[in-house]
């Protein structure tokens, strides 16, 4: 692809958004649920995903299943306009602090978005994901450099999807697609594209980052990188359900092959456990499942090998195999560390390891342990407590909570961190290096705010405001009048 080809995606991403930001809140509903129905009546994608990505048909199609609903929320989202936080204080000559100018905010979309897509979920996280979705329902125009993981299904994606919004009478190039790193770091660096979002390595989203900060103007860029995902099993958890924590840990650890950016990476369990023989059990019944792509198992096999060799302890030593393509096949491996040995080996043992490998440490007492927890884990999507029904009030307890609060984005008490639910109260995102921005999420509708920047109006005369701050308010949004 040439600087000509990037500039004229530029010119017609900044062309579509112009008439695209402008259109009325049912009209945009209606498209991104064409987009949906299109993706929901395709029969070849699940064919091409399964081939290119080696996830299984139920698991794509549970995907497309989301992926659509995500697409119908934000569709409900725009009808409701509650996003759009339209706040209006009218001319008061009395106001106490001085006679007060009408003063009108709204969030307004915030320009042409440029969406790097992910691997690990070919549909929920990619061309028709939760960031694209999300810019859509904001009213931006989107440009999205597709994963080279899946570059079939990404084509296939975003043909169906381009024809839906035209069909629904959305502007030409609303959405638009590109391959290659470098034609995606030239875009990233565009003066036209004013928002950027990214799911994958925290390597891949730092240097990008990087990129979207030293523009001459720099523009805002939404991350998701790495996250571990600490689980805290109590002594009086393994008491109550011990069985189940183990079944539920080696689940959720081996689901799409540990692929998943809230796998339980790291488990504590009290000194004396126990359970080292029923994880060992749990772990050999899991079936091999074939990882993304080269890029990716080769990347697994290196960790792994890392891993191995840091003087861990193996309670279950997994297998990987790499068929002719390329592509490892993996099962679970699961590794014991004290918590000491986990300090002093942080440097080799801390990254996240992408793909069906957990390790799983000791600690002596709550107490103890909790000081640790800031130092190892800064930043994750999720962090989890499993607790017995009688230490809920535990002081040392709601301490360990307190301070999950402060270092990830969704803390579960029990249960376990995959699977991320589509819903307004979702928080996907977390301190440093879950995401690089902790103010936003890219799952549930609050994912719209950051395509969007806040504008006030003062003064201004009806015709010259945008419809959600007019008196006759025609798209019928929530309005705050004169708020204190």
């Amino acid at each position: 692809m040439t600087t000509t080809d990037i500039e004229d995606i530029a010119r017609r991403a900044q062309e579509a958004h112009a008439a695209y930001s402008r259109t009325a809140p049912e009209a945009r509903a209606r498209a991104l649920t064409a987009v949906a129905e299109a993706l929901e009546a395709d029969d070849q994608v699940v064919t091409i995903a399964q081939a290119e990505t080696g996830l299984s048909e139920a698991r794509l199609a549970g995907e497309i299943k989301r992926t659509a609903y995500q697409l119908r929320a934000f569709a409900e989202t725009v009808r409701d306009g509650g996003y759009l936080d339209v706040r209006i204080d009218t001319a008061d000559p009395d106001f106490p602090l001085g006679p007060r100018p009408d003063v009108r905010r709204c969030l307004l979309p915030a320009g042409p978005v440029l969406n790097f897509a992910a691997s690990n979920f070919p549909f929920a996280f990619s061309v028709l994901g939760g960031d694209t979705a999300a810019a859509l329902a904001a009213g931006c125009a989107v440009v999205v450099k597709a994963h080279p993981g899946h570059p079939q299904l990404s084509d296939r994606c975003a043909s169906l999807a381009s024809r839906a919004l035209t069909d629904a009478g959305m502007p030409a190039a609303t959405i638009q697609l590109v391959h290659g790193q470098d034609e995606g770091v030239e875009l990233l660096r565009h003066p036209v594209i004013r928002v950027a979002t990214f799911t994958g390595s925290v390597r891949g989203g730092r240097a990008l980052a990087d990129v979207a900060a030293s523009r001459p103007d720099p523009i805002p860029f939404f991350g998701e990188l790495g996250s571990v995902n600490p689980v805290v099993v109590t002594a009086g958890a393994l008491r109550e359900r011990a069985e189940e924590i183990v079944s539920g840990y080696v689940t959720s650890v081996s689901g799409s092959a540990g692929q998943l950016c809230t796998k339980p990476g790291f488990l504590f369990v009290p000194v004396g456990h126990g359970l080292g023989d029923a994880l060992r059990a749990a772990a050999e019944q899991v079936a091999e499942h074939r990882l993304l792509n080269p890029a990716v198992s080769h990347g697994y096999q290196q960790r792994r090998d890392d891993v191995l060799g840091a003087g861990v302890d193996v309670v279950a030593e997994g297998a990987v195999r790499v068929d002719e393509d390329q592509n490892a096949w993996a099962t679970p491996t699961l590794v014991r560390v004290t918590l000491d040995e986990l300090i002093a080996g942080r440097d080799r043992l801390l990254d996240e390891s992408f793909g069906p490998l957990s390790v799983v440490v000791e600690y002596d007492d709550l107490g103890g342990l909790l000081p640790q927890l800031a130092q190892l884990f800064p930043g994750n999507l999720t962090a989890t407590v499993h607790c017995a029904t009688d230490e809920i009030s535990d002081p040392q307890v709601g301490a360990l909570v307190q301070l999950f609060a402060q270092h990830a984005g969704r803390v579960l008490i029990g249960g376990w961190p995959t699977g991320v639910a589509v819903t307004a109260a979702m928080q996907h995102g977390g301190p440093w290096p879950a995401t690089t921005n902790d103010t936003g999420t890219s799952v549930g509708s609050a994912a719209i705010t950051r395509l969007l920047r806040p504008v006030a109006f003062q003064s201004a005369p009806q015709e010259l405001l945008p419809e959600p701050l007019r008196d006759d308010n025609p798209w019928g949004v929530p309005q705050r009048r004169n708020a204190v």
